[in-house]
């Protein structure tokens, strides 16, 4: 197989990192063993570094992993940058990890809500920066990073103060076709803490319904993924055809039990 035919070359650079470890190991006994199911949640998290960029997946109060985020908050990781679409409900979660001044930075897309009060206060003293991204422009940066693209041109934002960056200069723009666009910059990220369905050891996933969220994405968009899930199966039980994260870009899975929520989730 010769140079232009290298497994992974149209990839992010993310993705051709991870199936560069993946060629490495070979078909051996070995490899048949792979196990990326953790003992604990603590055990997962292990290794991540003050001032990491973490994607925390969630889109409401749908697919948030909260155990994930507990595990984070009792971990004492700080100097954090958080991407999430939202900053937080009431002061538990995501809001807890805010509470705790352990972060310098969110990027998202809607960090007010009518119980949004930490964020708030936290923002409003100086304390935390915000990064306010468009929804779609969010998705979409975080998807980029994942899928090796440099850079895109989105119409949203345009002729908006979203189309300065942070030191209030112009992002740069461009017309198309006879329409005004903004050029916008994939977000990487450190470590992803998503919540999944199902798992197996190799780390294959699914989802439950709108669960699935940013999940996908983000476990692509960053270097290392932390899955929580709620049922491990055995290696093999998953349709190949339903598998909707590959074991690829997931590095460490942890079981945690059903919890019933506000919205009406599952109930033990």
């Amino acid at each position: 197989m010769g140079p232009e035919h290298t497994p992974g070359s149209g990839l992010g650079k993310r993705s051709r990192e991870k199936i560069a470890y993946t060629f490495r190991l070979d078909f051996s006994d070995a490899n048949l063993m792979i196990n990326k199911i953790a003992n604990s949640v603590a055990e997962a998290l292990a290794g991540i570094q003050d001032g990491a960029t973490i994607m925390i997946g969630g889109f409401g109060t749908a697919g948030i992993p909260n155990e994930l985020i507990d595990g984070l908050i009792a971990h004492g990781a700080k100097g954090l940058t958080i991407v999430n679409n939202n900053a937080g409900n009431g002061d538990t979660g995501l809001a807890g990890l805010l509470k705790t001044g352990r972060v310098h930075k969110i990027i998202c897309s809607f960090p007010r809500q009518t119980d949004s009060y930490v964020f708030d206060e936290l923002y409003r003293s100086g304390k935390l920066e915000l990064e306010l991204v468009p929804q779609g422009n969010l998705s979409e940066r975080i998807r980029a990073a994942g899928a090796g693209i440099g850079a895109f041109f989105t119409p949203t934002g345009y002729g908006t103060e979203l189309a300065k960056n942070a030191d209030g200069t112009p992002k740069e723009t461009r017309v198309i076709n006879g329409k005004p666009y903004v050029l916008e910059y994939p977000i990487h990220g450190d470590v992803a803490l998503i919540k999944a369905e199902s798992g197996d050891r190799w780390g294959n996933l699914t989802y439950r319904m709108t669960a699935r969220n940013f999940g996908p994405s983000m476990a692509m968009a960053c270097k290392r993924t932390v899955a929580s899930v709620h049922e491990i199966v055995e290696l093999g039980a998953m349709d190949p055809e339903t598998i909707v994260t590959p074991a690829l870009f997931v590095s460490q899975i942890v079981k945690v039990p059903r919890q019933a929520t506000q919205a009406g989730g599952f109930k033990q």
